[in-house]
């Protein structure tokens, strides 16, 4: 498959990327600076640019955003932004788009939101997100929101990890983490074979 990532220079974003051409999918890898990410084809492209996202899709498979709400310092108005840009874009478009959302989205075993406990300094961020995948789940838009475990960041690539739908996985000893590697694997499999259509999604150790 053909691939446009946008963000692709992010932690996430070029971890999909590399995940992506390990598996020999072609990468179109699109950032604010067109910068150069593995042996991806770099695109200079905002993702809230409705008509430049819909032109630079013509020519892919499928459409990967990977792209966090921290362009003004308001997340919320930046996530809103975000998500009405990608509502707009999907039926233009008209291919699968998936999107790196955030554990925000998910919710603990009692249904409370894991956005409105996770630490202060990432709760804006967090709500965001959530609002995001809210706009997008009352849209016809055809996607897949993929959010990560409580904690990710670099690490090793162990192919290891189970996967859940809104629930938050945490391990035996309370933990929720997944490697940056991992979940691009996980992430990759679903473009692969789509098992969450409409859906969000999790994956953690």
């Amino acid at each position: 498959m053909k691939l446009l990532i946008i963000g692709a220079t992010g932690m996430i974003g070029s971890r999909l990327v590399a995940e992506a051409e390990s598996r020999g999918h072609s990468v179109v890898a699109a950032s604010r600076k067109g910068s150069t990410v593995g042996n991806a084809q770099p695109l200079s492209l905002e993702v809230t640019d409705v008509e430049a996202v819909v032109a630079a899709a013509q020519t892919v498979d499928l459409v990967i955003t990977a792209v966090s709400p921290r362009t003004s310092g308001n997340a919320m108005d930046d996530a809103l932004v975000y998500g009405a840009a990608l509502i707009e874009a999907a039926p233009q478009i008209d291919k699968r788009l998936m999107v790196v959302g955030g554990a925000g989205t998910l919710n603990l075993p009692d249904g409370t939101p894991v956005a409105d406990v996770v630490p202060e300094p990432y709760q804006d961020e967090a709500k965001a997100m959530r609002a995001m995948y809210e706009m997008l789940a009352k849209s016809t838009a055809d996607f897949t929101f993929m959010a990560p475990a409580g904690m990710i960041e670099p690490g090793e690539r162990t192919g290891v990890f189970r996967l859940g739908q809104r629930a938050f996985l945490t391990d035996d000893e309370g933990n929720s983490q997944i490697s940056a590697e991992d979940y691009a694997v996980a992430f990759m499999d679903e473009v692969e074979v789509p098992k969450h259509p409409r859906q969000v999604f999790t994956a953690a150790y």
